[in-house]
This record gives structure tokens, sequence and C-alpha cells, in this order.
């Protein structure tokens, strides 16, 4: 293997693996995780606050148990465009109406994440009651990554990585590289406080139609984009994740954020409102308990055994279990 041969294979094996470990990205859901806890009212920062790591790192548990967990998968999709057309009328927003018309294996089938948000939110809510510390802390980390979900375009879509269309990678170019190239620099995140959310159901269900509505969007500005860009400039090697990678240039990635109109600035800021909300919400019907006593508590062995396995697991497996995006 001659020496220029050899760097471009170890380049493209750099590209696997760094896709497959941090491929919205693990980053934007850490982010998206962190920023949230600042829209809190003081009652819970006196929790969240001290936890602000935990909800960072743990915001991508769930896209790690795609490796290991059959069921994983469907919770963090909807191809909404399965059911017919916007608005899709035909699929009932209630889980109960909606598994009675089409069956439970059906759904799975397609993505069950605004059904899934409901499961967790109730959980929440549990712990909150309990004054369960493990509980609150791992249930709002990962609540926050299947809001955070249904937030992107792509995820309401069965063109879910452009696989339909040839534009195989637009996933993580939208959810990964424009987060980790432009929201440090560019986008504004001074948003307000969190809401209380009367129905969680409608709530989620109208991001989710938001968008579906967006998908198509996505897909014709990044063909139009790359028809007109030059060719020898729409990809470049570049620094990521400590290692130098062939990824979407970042004249590319500009061109086509100022395209897209600030949308995903504009879903990312709208996922850490929601999450924020969400959190405050299970905390309200909970009866709003006092969560100082919790501030100084520490995860339990079993808890940080969880935690290990978890990673370990994810780091041995070969692939992603179901869909891969």
């Amino acid at each position: 293997m001659s020496a220029v041969t050899r760097k471009i294979f170890l380049l493209s094996l750099c590209c696997f693996f760094s896709c497959r470990a941090f491929c919205w990205g693990f980053w934007a859901h850490q982010q998206i995780n962190y920023l949230a806890v600042f829209l809190l009212p003081p009652e819970m920062l006196v929790l969240y606050k001290p936890q602000i790591e935990f909800l960072k790192e743990h915001a991508v548990d769930p896209d790690k148990r795609r490796y290991a967990v059959t069921d994983e998968a469907p919770r963090h999709y909807l191809d909404i465009d399965h059911y017919g057309n916007y608005p899709y009328d035909s699929l009932p927003k209630k889980w109960s109406e909606a598994a009675e018309k089409f069956s439970e294996d059906s759904l799975k089938k397609y993505g069950i994440v605004p059904w899934h948000i409901q499961t967790m939110l109730a959980r929440l809510t549990k712990a909150f009651k309990e004054q369960n510390f493990s509980g609150i802390l791992k249930n709002s980390a990962e609540l926050g990554h299947y809001i955070a979900d249904a937030h992107v375009p792509l995820h309401a879509s069965s063109n879910h990585n452009g696989q339909l269309t040839g534009q195989k990678g637009i996933h993580a170019f939208w959810e990964s590289r424009i987060p980790e190239l432009l929201a440090e620099k560019e986008f504004d995140f001074f948003i307000g406080q969190a809401a209380y959310i009367k129905d969680p159901l409608v709530f989620t269900w109208n991001r989710l139609l938001e968008s579906a509505r967006a998908a198509d969007t996505v897909l014709l500005l990044e063909k139009n984009l790359s028809r007109s860009f030059p060719a020898d400039q729409k990809y470049s090697f570049e620094p990521r994740n400590g290692l130098i990678l062939k990824q979407f240039s970042s004249a590319f990635s500009t061109e086509y954020n100022r395209q897209l109109n600030g949308m995903v600035e504009r879903r990312m800021r709208q996922a850490i409102f929601a999450i924020a909300s969400f959190w405050y919400t299970a905390w309200v019907n909970a009866g709003q308990p006092d969560l100082k006593h919790l501030s100084g508590k520490t995860f339990s062995d079993n808890d940080q055994k969880e935690f290990d396995d978890l990673n370990k697991g994810w780091q041995a497996a070969a692939k992603m279990i179901g869909r891969e995006e």
C-alpha cells in the first residue's frame, strides 16, 4: 500500500468512526439540554444547575441505546408521510386510537416519537412526586433527547437521510455539521423562561407537524445548492472531534444555512424552550415539590453501573439496531 493510499484509507476510517461516535448529533443534543437548564425557575435550578453536566452528558443516552435495544429506534422519529399528506388527519393523535386503527406493531415500524414523549413526561412527573433523585435526572435528560429529535425535520420524513433522492448524509449535515460549525459563533440562545404546557400532546404534535412541513425544504435547498455550488468546493478536510475528516465544507455549510433562513437555529431554540417547559410542566403537575433536599444527593452504585454498562455496550456494538441516520 502506497503512502498516499494509506493516508486516504486512514482518513476514510476516521470518517467512519467519527460519524458512528458523534452522528440532532451528540454535540447539539448536549448543548440543547445544557441550555434548557437556564430557562428554569429558581425552585428547579436548585437541583438542575448542580447537575447540569449530567443533563448535558446523558442527553445522548437514548442514541447510545440504539446500539443495544431493539425497540429504541422508533422512539426517535415518525415517518409521518407514510400516513398521507399534511396535516395527516388519517393518523389519530392519541396513542390508543392510533393503535386501534393501525396496530402497535405498525406504528412502531414507522416511528412513535410523539407518543414516547408523553410516556417520558409521565415518568418524570412520577419521579417528581416520589422525590426520586435518580429518576428525575435520568428522565429529564432522556426526555430532552426525544423532544429535540421531534424538532428535526428529517425525523418526520421517510426520506430521513436523503436516501430516496440521492442525498445520503444530509441528516448529519443538518443536525450535526451546521450546529457544530455555526452555533457558538452565530446562533442566539437568549430565549426567556420556561412556560407551563397545558396540553403536552397537542404541543408535541404541533412541533412535529412543523418539522414535517420543513422536511421538503431541507432536501430541496440542499439539492439545488449542490447543483450550483462548485463541485470541488462542496467538501473539505477539516478538524472535527480531534480528527481531520472529509465533510461538507465550511463555505457550503454556511451558504446552505443562509438559504435555510435560520431554520437550524430556530429549531434549536424551539427545542431548548420545549425541553425546559416540559421539565417545568412535570414539576408543576407533580405539585411543585421542594427540591432543595435533593440537591446534595448523588447517584447510587447501581445507577453508575447502569451508565457504565450502556457506555460499554455502545462502544462495543458493531452497528446501530434498526435504521441508521
